[in-house]
């Protein structure tokens, strides 16, 4: 069934904002017909991820033992890979990429291996994440830190400066990306008392990620194995948080104290639609259709086009290109009183 319009208002009056236009639980009832992932897909797409990342890691690091540094240019195409893997493993998280609940688990949990990620740890955050979306009174569990303006300004000017380094480009897709998939992973910072299954998670991640590496390491030596998957992991962890941050961080995103929060509105008008480039979206697992990732988690990443295909009108909400996506890296607060995202400068003009 294909999303309609509501009754179109009278010439005389305004037209309403798009997503005024959308009734979201409708929507998200249509969306259900698109949740059932196809074996045969989900096979075939994990093979082609998988079997063309560890063939490049392999010849690259080939390379690079002989000599041929100009190898290492290949590293980001290799991120590329890895980043879509952990796009499948973010499909196995919300039960999207198999039939079967520990199909998904374990798939899950072997990719974990290779992005550095522990599966039940980061599902857990993740589920904390999609289920207080734009909920201002939720954040904290998934989400890239934002304050409110009021909240800014009644922070010290230590916390303040704290708060501003943190939200600078460099930090947020450069320094935060290496620490959250190279240290912070490693234990499960957040869950530390949430009970043995997040241990378990994270520390076993961290042997099979040793035991997969063993045989590069003993071929190629410790210098040219980090040389070789250092480059490729911290190029997917910045793209990976770079969607992450604009998928939800833009100017009219959706921000609800507890009390007017909905789910499925926040969903809708608090996720982005980011259009990149054909060969970007399949690296990506078309994970840039959010808002409709963020209606129905359980619809595979390969279907997702499916919906913009039959749901035309999703196509015009919260869209945005690769150049309006990085503009929106300047945005840092949330203002409150005019319903919207601001910079620091603009909030302290506004003060």
């Amino acid at each position: 069934m294909t999303v309609t319009a509501r009754k179109a208002p009278a010439l005389s009056e305004p037209e309403p904002a798009l997503a005024t236009r959308i009734d979201p639980r409708l929507l998200a009832r249509d969306l259900q017909a698109f949740r059932d992932p196809s074996p045969v897909r989900s096979a075939w797409e994990l093979a082609i991820t998988l079997v063309p990342f560890v063939a490049l890691f392999a010849a690259i690091a080939v390379a690079v033992k002989a000599g041929y540094w100009l190898a290492l240019a290949a590293t980001p195409l290799a991120g590329l890979f890895l980043l879509r893997l952990f796009i499948i493993q973010h499909d196995c998280g919300h039960g999207a990429f198999l039939r079967s609940r520990a199909g998904n688990d374990w798939i899950g949990r072997l990719l974990g291996a290779f992005t550095l990620t522990p599966y039940d740890c980061w599902r857990y955050s993740h589920a904390q994440h999609h289920a207080g979306t734009g909920n201002l009174e939720a954040r904290g569990s998934g989400d890239v830190d934002m304050l409110t303006v009021r909240e800014f300004r009644e922070l010290s000017w230590l916390r303040r400066l704290g708060y501003r380094l943190y939200r600078h480009p460099a930090v947020l897709l450069g320094l935060g990306p290496a620490y959250l998939f190279l240290l912070r992973h490693r234990l499960p910072i957040g869950l530390m008392t949430a009970g043995w299954v997040y241990w378990v998670s994270a520390l076993g991640t961290n042997l099979v990620t040793a035991l997969l590496f063993a045989l590069p390491l003993y071929v190629f030596g410790f210098g040219v194995t980090a040389l070789v998957f250092l480059p490729i992991v911290l190029s997917a962890a910045s793209l990976g948080v770079w969607l992450f941050y604009v998928q939800h961080q833009f100017r009219d995103a959706y921000w609800e104290q507890r009390g007017d929060w909905s789910f499925f509105e926040a969903a809708l008008e608090g996720s982005s639609y980011l259009e990149l480039p054909r060969i970007l979206a399949w690296f990506t697992g078309h994970i840039g259709i959010h808002h409709v990732h963020h209606l129905s988690s359980q619809i595979p990443f390969y279907r997702l086009p499916e919906v913009l295909e039959q749901h035309p009108v999703l196509r015009e909400l919260n869209r945005f290109n690769v150049v309006q996506a990085c503009g929106t890296l300047r945005l840092a607060l949330w203002d409150e009183e005019r319903r919207g995202m601001v910079t620091f400068r603009e909030a302290a003009r506004l003060a």
